[in-house]
């Protein structure tokens, strides 16, 4: 899909979060999990980003591992206040989700009773 950075401003550190609540890991693997995803256009320099700002946050623990490629490699795992902003960012998509369906089966009426 063509150019998502805009719009995934608001909802990338929501999938972090998710990325982060399913097992241990660390910065390059977040970015190379949403590339899969499909979300091509983030890099490297986002996660880290938003990973700096969960730290700050306290809504994730950190532990540093040797990495044979440098300095240690710091993992993250959500702790509880992780695990509730997880949980009301899922709460708000789902309820922005629906207000958009809503509005695409409203327009797609209207697009349907003006060409009658």
């Amino acid at each position: 899909m063509e150019n998502l950075t805009e719009l995934l401003k608001g909802v990338l550190e929501g999938c972090v979060l998710e990325i982060i609540s399913r097992k241990e890991t660390y910065g390059y693997e977040i970015t190379r999990r949403l590339n899969a995803l499909g979300f091509t256009d983030v890099v490297d320099g986002t996660v880290y980003t938003i990973l700096v700002r969960l730290e700050k946050n306290k809504l994730v623990e950190v532990t540093k591992y040797p990495s044979d490629m440098g300095p240690p490699r710091k993992f993250f795992v959500l702790n509880e206040a992780g695990r509730e902003e997880l949980r009301k960012f899922w709460e708000k998509w789902e309820f922005v989700a629906s207000k958009l369906n809503e509005l695409k089966e409203l327009n797609n009426e209207f697009l349907g009773q003006n060409h009658r």
